[in-house]
């Protein structure tokens, strides 16, 4: 044993325990914010798998979103059940619509494929404004508080909300490097390359492509209830076309293809808007530059570029 396989696990612990201790340290706000950022790095998580490490480009992940999004806060809303339900139901929301989207769009490939998923996005947001009087529709609801609570901690206060943010958060990361490390994440990866080559060395391409797309989903469902139950308002503009194209800005940003570059991505964006919007009402413009600078200076984003020049273990 020379601790090589234990190299990939170093960067996700050291950074799972340095949210960990920013927990006890940080000011309401931007304790408030971390929850925020943890929960949509899982989202971006979801994305990554399916975009950075298998090549889907997919615009449709805010449908899967959405589903855990909805999926949890109607529950607890409509079926009285209890956070920890309302989680699973969310978890399970986003990988059924993942699979029946995938069942369908996955018999396209490339700019099809992009085509069609934001076609079943868009179909899921306005059928959500559609059926307004029971989803809420633009205006969205409030999510009960009795429904917000989780092993007997309320999760509509700053220590138990990032608590679950951070856990949820810690089982992602770790699963996804998991994943990536296993000889499947390998399979994934032959597919970006060259799916193919790949079919000719005996993978299925449909089955393997919709695997994928079905642990996408199931990332962006749970992401989708926590944040509904973290944050206590479910709404049909998180269905919309930004939330498919934010995941995709993410994990450029972050670095397509690498385990940490989801979070990264999230964290900079969102702070980016955040004191940009301090001083200017063009905070997208803003954001617009940065992006643009990334593309000219730093193709595979922050972390891809450290990966090139270090070494593998970022992957």
């Amino acid at each position: 044993m020379n601790g090589q396989p234990l190299k990939p696990w170093l960067a996700p612990l050291a950074l799972i325990g340095l949210l960990a201790v920013m927990g006890f340290v940080l000011p309401a706000y931007h304790h408030n914010n971390m929850a925020r950022i943890l929960v949509l790095a899982v989202f971006a998580m979801g994305y990554n798998i399916a975009f950075g490490y298998t090549g889907l480009l997919s615009l449709g992940h805010a449908l899967f979103f959405g589903a855990g999004l909805y999926a949890a806060g109607l529950a607890i809303n409509q079926g009285g059940v209890t956070a920890g339900l309302a989680l699973g139901l969310g978890l399970l929301a986003g990988g059924g619509v993942a699979l029946a989207t995938g069942v369908l769009a996955l018999r396209t490939a490339g700019v099809s494929f992009m085509i069609v998923t934001l076609m079943f996005a868009q179909a899921g947001y306005l059928l959500l404004l559609y059926f307004g009087a029971f989803t809420g529709g633009d205006e969205g609801f409030v999510v009960a508080r009795t429904g917000r609570v989780l092993g007997g901690f309320d999760l509509t206060t700053d220590g138990p909300r990032y608590g679950l943010a951070l856990g949820l958060f810690t089982l992602a990361i770790l699963g996804q490097t998991a994943i990536v490390r296993a000889p499947f994440g390998r399979v994934m990866v032959a597919m970006r390359e060259n799916s193919a080559r790949a079919q000719m060395l005996g993978f299925d391409p449909f089955r393997t492509k919709l695997i994928v797309l079905v642990i996408s989903g199931l990332y962006s469902g749970v992401a989708g209830a926590a944040y509904g139950i973290l944050f206590g308002y479910v709404g049909a503009s998180f269905a919309a076309i930004q939330y498919s194209i934010l995941p995709l800005l993410w994990v450029l940003l972050g670095g397509s293809g690498t385990v940490l570059g989801p979070f990264l991505g999230v964290f900079i964006m969102f702070y980016l808007i955040d004191l940009s919007s301090s001083y200017t009402s063009a905070h997208l413009m803003v954001v617009g530059v940065a992006l643009l600078v990334l593309v000219l200076f730093a193709p595979r984003g922050i972390l891809g570029g450290l990966r090139k020049r270090w070494g593998t273990w970022l992957a």
